[in-house]
């Protein structure tokens, strides 16, 4: 694991040159290779499974649309964390890509709470993922990630959905119910996660060697060897 201070907003010029010069200690990234980002809160930035923070956090994924070098493909927020599915041509991309989402975030959820300072507690991890079996098991980690924390036994709405509605889940078309395929239906008015596709062969093709994930199982630890990195979030 590697450990990088993250860089000051108050210094964009100098904070780009160092997060460059930071990210050639990163491991590489490649293309074909998916990473699963993880990022922990700050308490008091408060619960983010409610619709304001959905909609902040969703105007952050927004912001990386325009990036040819980084994709970010599935999305799920949790109480106090937030997970990603998502694409880098190689370790810079990553880290501008991570960075970009990671401000944007900060703002709009700083401004929603009528607080400042970071947002985000220190790190992100970053898991590369590099085989079938690894990107199944991360896209069931992350789409069914509420599962795992019982969200989906939290209130009336959520214990009539199948598939977490802070999630990019009602985009997966990987999904099958009672054994056979399932694609959700966008129910009026829920806007959901804009996202890319994805692109690399792992999280397109690969994965379904594996069998469809059922909605709903409950994911563990991602199986697997896999090679972590983290750096530290931007400062607002």
């Amino acid at each position: 694991m590697l450990d990088h201070q993250g860089p000051s907003l108050l210094e964009p010029a100098r904070a780009f040159d160092r997060l460059r010069e930071r990210a050639w200690s990163l491991p590489e990234v490649s293309k074909n290779r998916p990473v699963h980002v993880s990022m922990k809160t700050h308490r008091d930035v408060g619960r983010l499974r409610r619709r304001d923070a959905y909609q902040a956090v969703r105007g952050a994924v927004a912001t990386c649309l325009g990036r040819r070098d980084f994709r970010i493909v599935h999305v799920s927020i949790q109480a106090n964390h937030i997970h990603a599915l998502a694409e880098a041509h190689d370790k810079y991309a990553l880290a501008n890509g991570m960075r970009a989402f990671m401000i944007s975030a900060t703002r709009r959820l700083n401004a929603l709470r009528g607080r400042k300072g970071q947002v985000f507690i220190q790190r992100y991890h970053a898991v590369q993922i590099g085989s079938p079996l690894q990107a199944r098991n991360a896209l069931a980690y992350v789409l069914n990630n509420w599962r795992r924390h019982r969200e989906d036994l939290d209130g009336r709405a959520q214990r009539r959905a199948n598939v977490d509605p802070y999630s990019t889940g009602i985009l997966f078309d990987g999904w099958k119910v009672d054994g056979r395929p399932y694609t959700f239906g966008i129910p009026p008015g829920y806007e959901p996660m804009l996202v890319h596709a994805p692109r690399s062969w792992l999280l397109t093709v690969g994965w379904r060697d594996r069998g469809l994930i059922d909605v709903r199982e409950t994911p563990g630890p991602i199986a697997g060897p896999a090679r972590r990195m983290a750096t530290c979030s931007p400062r607002p």
